[in-house]
């Protein structure tokens, strides 16, 4: 059984992320528990991609074993792909885009996040409120090899929040061919359907092509 680190300390993600791993004989530890110090790693790339290589490329020189990380947001296509890779922090900056506006470079809450979201979209017709979430997730060997997986799942913005389930953004998307939002979607579904599980998906089939002996 190999063991990967995980960049992230979310339990959750590190469960569906082994869900797939396991079938290649794939272990996935959190990094404390691979010895790795309780630092931040600056997210300075422009594209899901590269936070996610950036993150796991990270971990994995603090270990030197194989490491797996992921980099999601929203992507709203009215205000130019807004808010992207500034998704979590989105409310810290006075401006659409943080890298031109300037601002604090510090996670906001879900709330600040939707209301400044809502404000940006308010004048919008529905029709014309698309959005995409996406989820990029990478693995990185420490002989520098590296496997990166992309999903992504359509929708609607709605104007106000809906459903107490998920985070984030979630209570405001609308998935193509549904009528609720992630926040109200039973978990079983929003799971079947999401950019991680597309992601995830990716992985899988990456991996299947990989001789890992």
């Amino acid at each position: 059984m190999k063991t990967i680190v995980a960049a992230t300390k979310n339990k959750h993600k590190i469960v569906e992320i082994e869900a797939i791993t396991s079938r290649f004989g794939m272990s996935i530890i959190p990094r404390d528990e691979a010895g790795v110090p309780g630092i931040e790693i600056p997210e300075t790339g422009t594209s899901f991609e590269e936070n996610s290589y950036i993150k796991a490329y990270e971990i994995m020189k603090l270990c030197n074993q194989i490491t797996i990380a992921d980099d999601s947001g929203l992507m709203v296509d009215c205000i130019q792909g807004a808010p992207g890779v500034y998704s979590a922090r989105f409310a810290s900056f006075p401006g659409i885009w943080p890298v031109d506006e300037g601002g604090d470079d510090v996670d906001s809450d879900d709330k600040e996040n939707n209301n400044k979201l809502k404000r940006l979209i308010k004048d919008v017709p529905y029709e014309q409120r698309t959005a995409k979430f996406v989820s990029v997730i990478t693995m990185v060997f420490p002989d520098g090899q590296s496997l990166v997986a992309r999903g992504e799942v359509h929708g609607h913005l709605l104007l106000e929040e809906r459903g107490n389930s998920g985070f984030g953004y979630d209570p405001m998307f609308v998935p193509l061919g549904y009528d609720r939002t992630f926040g109200e979607l039973p978990a079983e579904i929003k799971n079947s359907i999401s950019h991680r599980a597309k992601a995830l998906k990716v992985l899988k089939d990456n991996l299947e092509k990989l001789n890992l002996e």
